[in-house]
């Protein structure tokens, strides 16, 4: 996924200024697509200029708020990525990497940062589950909303796998648990 194809679905979903724009990306887009507001701003600019959205409303002139909407071959762009054809992406995650280097060193500090990133994937386990309850209640189920919560049910059932994942790699070697030395 791109930041342009990440604007153009939060505008289609709903027209907004740059500023309500980056408050959406810090509400809810930003937990699957993260990107600084000058990103953001910085991306509206290049989608006007290509004729992708555009700025519209009373103020629209530099320094007041624009509102943008997707254009026509902004759409069209955007169903053209949606039907592209890509392979999962590996994982890259500087933790795993730091477990392996781990294996070589030692492992001296790593528990408390391993406890530390646990704590982590809770607190964003836990804010994944009231959005959850708060915005796709079960009387809700089987509205157009069913792609948006599948979205959401990945990254909680990604935050569940990293909670299991870090118990296991806390708990220590397997040879250690058998014989009860934790």
């Amino acid at each position: 996924m791109s930041l342009p194809h990440a604007i153009l679905t939060a505008l289609l979903e709903k027209p907004s200024s740059g500023l309500e724009l980056t408050r959406r990306f810090d509400r809810s887009i930003g937990f699957f697509w993260s990107a600084t507001h000058q990103q953001i701003y910085r991306e509206l600019g290049r989608l006007e200029r290509e004729g992708l959205v555009r700025a519209s409303g009373p103020a629209a002139g530099r320094g007041q708020r624009k509102e943008y909407e997707v254009l026509p071959d902004g759409r069209a762009a955007l169903r053209e990525w949606v039907a592209l054809v890509q392979d999962p992406k590996p994982i890259r995650d500087p933790l795993l990497l730091r477990l392996r280097a781990a294996a070589v060193l030692g492992v001296d500090g790593l528990g408390e940062e391993l406890a530390r990133h646990r704590e982590l994937h809770r607190e964003q386990l836990a804010e994944y589950l009231e959005i959850e309850r708060r915005d796709f209640p079960a009387e809700r189920a089987g509205e157009e909303s069913r792609l948006q919560h599948l979205v959401l049910r990945a990254g909680i059932q990604l935050e569940s796998f990293w909670l299991a994942w870090l118990d296991e790699a806390l708990a220590g070697p397997p040879a250690e648990r058998a014989e009860g030395r934790e």
